[in-house]
C-alpha cells in the first residue's frame, strides 16, 4: 500500500557491559560460535556470529557478559562501536510495531529474555537477598581505609594484603560470596579512566568489626601476568599502597549466586587457592561467629598454596577448632617434599567429598586461580567413581539446586 511503512525486524542484541568486565577472557574461551572477541580495551559481541545459546552467561564472574538492547536488526551495534565504549548505550526507541524475526526467533528471544537473568547459575535456596548494583561508577560510594595488614610472611614472594574500608553513613549491604568494584584513580594509556577492579568481600555480612559498617578484602600484590612477564597491576598495587585515613572509590556490590546457604543443617565444602580465599573467610567467619546457636551443618575446606608463608589467614585458620572446620591444606613448594595440589588433598578424603557432593544440605564453592578448575574437577570426578556415584550426572543437578558454584579468574 502506498504511504504504509515497512516494519523493522528487531533484534535483542548481547552485549557485554565495559563498566563491570573484569576482562578475563571467560566469555571469549567459553563461546562456541566465535562470537566474542576483544582488544586492549574492550570485550565485544558479533552480532553476525551470535546464536544465543547462552554458554557464556553462567560462567561470568560480574555479570557484565549479561546485557542486552532491542536494536534494529539491519543495524546492530558494530565492533568498532562497542571497541570504543566507555559504558553501554541507553536504549533507544524501536518501532513499536516492529515485526520481530521468525516465530522460531521470536521464542528464542523471548528465551534469551528469560535465561539471560543470571544464565544457568543459581543461588542456593535458603540463601539471604542480596543487594547488587547500588552504586554505579558515575555516583560510587566513598569509602575510608582503616586497616592494611600484610597476611604473608615478610620473605614470601607473594604480597598479600587484609584491607579494611568504611563506610561512614553511606549504606552498603554486602553477602559472604558478593564481589565490590575499586575505581582507580589516573588514566589509562589510552587516557581514559581505569576500569572497575572486581574484589571478593573477605568478611562476613556484618561487616570486619560488627556494627562498623566496614567490609574488608583480601588483595594480591600483581607484580606479573599469568605467563610470568612482569607488570604492575593497576588496582592491586593501588590498594596494596593505601594508607589508614585514605579515600576509596566503589561501586557495586555484585553477585548473586555465589552465596551461602542460611538455613540449619546446611553444610559447606569449600576449594580455593590464595586470594580465592576471600568469600571462604567471609562465609567461615559468619559460621563462627553463630557457632554457639548450634545450627549444625558440616565445614570442609581445601586450600592451596606454594609455601604455608604465602597462605593467606594461616595463622587464624590453625585456631579453628578442628570439630568446627576440616581444614586440608595443600602446599606445591615446600623443599624437601612431593608437590601437593588441592586435588590431590581431594582424592585422599574421597570417602567424605563424595558423602557431602551428595548431600542435598552441602553446597560446593570453587575460587581461586582458572587452572584450578579442570584439576577439581577430575578430582570430584575420581572421588564419586569410587563411591558409585556419576559425576556426569550429579554436576547439572547440583548447578540446578543452587548447589555448585565456581569463581575462576
Amino acid at each position: 500500500m502506498s504511504g504504509s511503512q515497512a516494519s523493522v525486524e528487531v533484534l535483542r542484541q548481547h552485549l557485554i557491559d565495559p563498566e563491570i568486565c573484569i576482562r578475563c577472557n571467560t566469555c571469549e574461551e567459553t563461546c562456541p560460535s566465535h562470537a566474542i572477541s576483544h582488544d586492549s580495551r574492550n570485550y565485544v559481541v558479533d552480532a553476525a556470529k551470535c546464536n544465543f545459546c547462552n554458554d557464556c552467561i553462567s560462567p561470568c564472574p560480574t555479570g557484565a557478559i549479561d546485557s542486552w538492547r532491542q536494536v534494529d536488526k539491519a543495524r546492530p551495534y558494530t565492533l568498532t562501536e562497542q571497541l570504543g565504549w566507555d559504558s553501554l548505550p541507553a536504549q533507544t526507541e524501536v518501532d513499536a510495531g516492529a515485526t520481530a524475526e521468525t516465530p522460531t526467533e521470536v521464542a528464542r528471544i523471548r528465551s534469551v529474555a528469560t535465561a539471560g537473568q543470571g544464565g544457568e547459575a543459581f543461588p542456593p535456596w535458603s540463601a539471604a537477598h542480596p543487594y547488587v548494583n547500588l552504586y554505579a561508577p558515575e555516583k560510587p560510594a566513598i569509602a575510608t581505609v582503616s586497616g592494611n595488614f600484610r597476611l604473608t610472611a615478610d620473605d614470601a614472594s607473594s604480597d598479600i594484603r587484609h584491607i579494611v574500608l568504611e563506610f561512614g553513613g553511606a549504606a552498603f549491604p554486602v553477602l559472604e560470596g558478593q564481589t565490590i568494584g575499586i575505581l582507580p584513580p589516573g588514566l589509562d594509556a589510552s587516557g581514559k579512566p581505569h576500569h572497575v577492579r572486581l574484589y571478593s568481600v573477605a568478611s562476613p555480612r556484618d561487616g570486619e568489626r560488627p556494627r562498623y559498617n566496614n567490609l574488608s578484602l583480601t588483595v594480591k600484590r600483581v607484580t606479573e601476568d599469568h605467563a610470568g612477564k612482569p607488570v604492575a597491576g593497576v588496582a592491586s598495587n593501588y590498594l596494596c599502597d593505601l594508607n589508614r585515613g585514605d579515600q576509596v572509590r566503589v561501586v557495586g556490590p555484585y553477585g548473586a549466586t555465589f552465596l551461602m546457604p542460611n538455613h540449619p543443617g546446611s553444610s559447606l565444602l569449600m576449594v580455593c587457592t590464595g586470594t580465592g580465599s576471600a568469600p571462604m573467610r567471609a562465609m567461615t567467619e559468619r559460621r563462627r561467629r553463630r557457632i554457639a546457636l548450634k545450627e549444625g551443618g558440616e565445614l570442609m575446606l581445601f586450600f592451596g598454596a606454594r609455601i604455608a608463608g604465602e597462605l593467606p589467614y594461616f595463622g587464624p585458620l590453625l585456631k579453628l577448632p578442628k570439630d568446627f572446620i576440616d581444614i586440608n591444606f595443600a602446599f606445591s613448594r615446600v623443599p624437601g617434599q612431593p608437590k601437593s595440589y588441592v586435588q590431590d588433598r581431594i582424592r585422599e578424603r574421597s570417602a567424605d567429598v563424595a558423602r557431602l557432593l551428595g548431600d542435598a544440605n552441602c553446597c560446593v564453592y570453587i575460587c581461586g586461580l582458572k587452572g584450578m578448575e579442570q584439576g577439581v574437577d577430575e578430582a570430584f570426578r575420581d572421588a564419586c567413581r569410587a563411591h558409585d556415584i556419576d559425576w556426569n550426572d550429579l554436576r547439572p543437578v547440583l548447578r540446578r539446586q543452587g548447589r555448585y558454584h565456581v569463581e575462576t579468574y
